[in-house]
């Protein structure tokens, strides 16, 4: 959990080439100044004395050394810090109590001064970059995403919607940045699809940059959206905007963004957003991956695999329901699927560059890579599931898992699904609950996968689908590890003895791993993963919130824990899915 934040924060944003390397002892005293590719962020706008100091340095080029503060009276001190990984690197450190006048802080590495900037406390106004989206202010919003969502691996992260998370001073770097209580009453309830685009939004609110998207259609069964010209919102540029302004332009934005922006053709020019080279130095938190069927996560945080543990993948997504929750990458998550209808995996913003005195988004033949950021790539164009899933577990774990944690991690993965589940079933229960005699229409179709309304806030037809795929996925590794060995340690064991063997631990944990429930007369009901498998398919007809608790986790007259049932869907919804099943039960959606 990220340490109490205060009002001042320094982020020193550290990239690549910065062109400055002054010996600290020599120097430090006549050269004070920002390379080509560094930038030095303070906050709040107006720095006050006595208020503490908080630091946050960013490399895109490598880890650093120490973070070094002198203070007006040529005091200096070395920052206690936390780091972070990367690309970008991250450091968070804190000085207390600041005393007016100008202070100087620098960031080290190999003995080197490798940024410096002076900071007026008291009386001064800070330095909110060029205002456009160059590579330092990419890192700043990099490192941003990465500390908004920051907890331990093993903890459970999730939140009734976006706004208790910017709220909180402890994970926001930028709470109260402009100075005047900005946050304290602000409403931010993004779903899926918005998401991005209000934590994008948020992000220029506060540091004055511009922002840009496009409405776009949600394409067909044979072609993936396309959008129109970007619309580019620059009246936070130069100015202190107030809260209404930014509550207008991201009302304004939600309004229009949807799923197609983020599932566009991956040649496609005309994008919010561009594909990715599967590469670590290429996915930074911030980058978003769309599945094929319209789900969008925000990847997070990259957690290095150790001697001692496997490495993860963390990323943030919203519901219908509003609610935001941490999860990990894995196949019951992270849908990947080559079809004609989206261009489907990670992808980053495409940037806003100023050019003469207009802004525009670049084709993807100028997004080299040569400015620092992530290059346009077709490389997950041509891969299938299979191979797209291999690449990213040599990514996450690049020394292999031995079988046993590897069954855990997916293990705890599927079990992360199912306590995400009873929190949704939950809020669709509380809903109808207090509307006796209420019956939330069902759509038709591939309609009741995106449809607004109760439907959308309510139904679980996208999440149980992903949990039937997370279900197979677990049941399958044994079979994974005899058709793909060389993604696993077996340190001289043939595959099918390991295989056996992690067939046999599924067996057992089938019986260790439940979860509880409240029935409709709120008393808890417990049920073993053994069960769930059995009751797949009851799961497939289990997302119509018309339909009891009871019949959301499987139960049937033939079950004890239906006894405390006392609602059905209608029987004209019961016929259509019936129709749908096979959706579920191939754990395929459909086309448009």
């Amino acid at each position: 959990m990220p340490s109490p934040r205060p009002r001042l924060l320094l982020a020193c944003c550290l990239l690549a080439g910065t062109g400055l390397a002054l010996p600290h002892t020599t120097q430090a005293a006549t050269a004070c100044r920002q390379g080509e590719a560094v930038r030095i962020w303070t906050t709040p706008l107006q720095p006050s004395p006595d208020e503490p100091l908080q630091v946050i340095a960013i490399a895109t080029d490598g880890d650093l050394d120490a973070v070094l503060i002198t203070d007006p009276h040529g005091r200096q001190i070395g920052l206690r810090t936390v780091r972070s990984g990367g690309p970008p690197w991250s450091w968070y450190g804190m000085r207390f109590g600041p005393v007016g006048g100008t202070h100087r802080i620098e960031a080290t590495r190999h003995g080197q001064v490798v940024a410096c900037t002076e900071v007026q406390v008291g009386g001064g106004t800070s330095d909110r970059g060029s205002g456009t989206w160059d590579l330092a202010a990419e890192a700043f919003y990099s490192a941003w995403i990465e500390h908004l969502f920051d907890a331990p691996p093993e903890q459970s992260l999730s939140f009734d919607s976006l706004g208790p998370v910017l709220r909180d001073p402890a994970r926001n770097l930028l709470y109260d940045y402009l100075g005047a209580g900005e946050d304290q009453r602000l409403a931010a309830e993004p779903d899926c699809a918005d998401l991005p685009y209000f934590l994008r939004t948020y992000f220029a609110w506060k540091l004055g940059l511009p922002v840009a998207y496009r409405p776009c259609t949600r394409g067909s069964r044979s072609s993936p959206p396309t959008c129109q010209a970007p619309v580019v919102e620059a009246r936070f540029v130069g100015t202190s905007a107030p809260a209404t302004l930014f509550r207008e332009v991201s009302r304004r934005i939600m309004d229009v963004v949807h799923s197609g922006n983020a599932r566009t053709g991956l040649q496609d020019d005309a994008t919010d957003f561009y594909p990715i080279a599967l590469d670590r130095s290429a996915l930074w938190p911030g980058t978003i991956f769309a599945d094929p069927y319209g789900h969008v996560l925000i990847l997070a945080k990259w957690v290095p695999q150790t001697g001692e543990a496997g490495g993860l993948l963390l990323a943030v997504d919203a519901q219908p329901d509003n609610s935001v929750t941490r999860k990990r990458f894995w196949e019951g998550t992270f849908l990947f699927a080559q079809t004609p209808s989206a261009g489907a995996g990670f992808k980053a913003f495409r940037p806003l560059v100023t050019i003469g005195t207009g802004r525009r988004q670049p084709p993807n033949s100028a997004l080299d890579g040569r400015s620092g950021l992530p290059a346009f790539s077709l490389a997950q164009a041509s891969l299938a599931p299979v191979d797209f899933y291999a690449r990213m577990q040599q990514l996450i774990n690049p020394w292999g898992l031995a079988p046993e944690p590897a069954y855990a991690a997916t293990l705890a993965a599927l079990m992360e699904q199912l306590e995400t589940r009873l929190t949704a079933v939950a809020n669709g229960e509380a809903y109808l609950r207090t509307r006796a005699g209420t019956t939330v229409p069902m759509p038709s179709g591939p309609a009741i996968f995106e449809t607004v309304g109760p439907w959308e806030d309510y139904s679980t037809p996208s999440r149980d689908l992903r949990l039937l795929i997370a279900m197979r996925v677990l049941a399958e590794l044994p079979a994974r590890i005899q058709r793909y060995p060389e993604l696993f340690v077996l340190q001289g064991e043939h595959p099918e003895e390991a295989a056996a063997r992690i067939g046999r631990l599924h067996e057992r944990r089938l019986d260790d791993r439940f979860i509880t429930y409240m029935r409709s007369d709120a008393s808890p009901w417990r049920l073993s993963l053994r069960e769930l498998y059995e009751r797949r398919p009851a799961l497939e007809l289990a997302y119509n919130p018309n339909d009891c608790v009871e019949r959301r986790w499987g139960a049937s007259p033939a079950t004890p824990d239906y006894a405390t049932c006392g609602r059905q869907a209608p029987a004209e919804q019961r016929v259509r899915m019936e129709e749908y099943r096979p959706w579920f039960r191939e754990t395929r959606r459909p086309p448009r």
